[in-house]
């Protein structure tokens, strides 16, 4: 019983490091255009991004390079985790406007 709490502990322990180690940054989607538009994120890194729908109508994060596609209810946010990521710029767009909605990740 005493090794299975201390194991319990350690396990505890490891997920609070884990979750502290990530970074945290935020988009805003407001009149179909995501902003910041570029976002700079730390390379060999899990991040966390909360993307926040400003807009009253749904836009959608969607990301081919990425690999993710969320939607965003107007009026609400949403949080998305990326990385570990190498160096590079990783596109992504708002589905629902896509001529607008545009945007990159930029991994140093």
């Amino acid at each position: 019983m005493k090794r299975i709490l201390i194991l319990s502990l350690l396990l505890l322990v490891s997920a609070s490091s884990a979750v502290a180690d990530t970074e945290e940054f935020t988009i805003e989607i407001e009149n179909h255009k995501f902003s910041p538009a570029e976002l700079e994120v730390p390379a060999n890194k899990k991040v966390k991004l909360t993307v926040v729908n400003k807009d009253g109508t749904p836009e959608e994060f969607e990301s081919h390079d990425l690999n993710r596609e969320k939607v965003v209810p107007g009026g609400s946010k949403v949080v998305v985790f990326i990385g570990p990521l190498v160096p590079g710029e990783y596109k992504f767009f708002g589905e629902f406007h896509e001529d607008s909605a545009q945007g990159k990740i930029v991994v140093r």
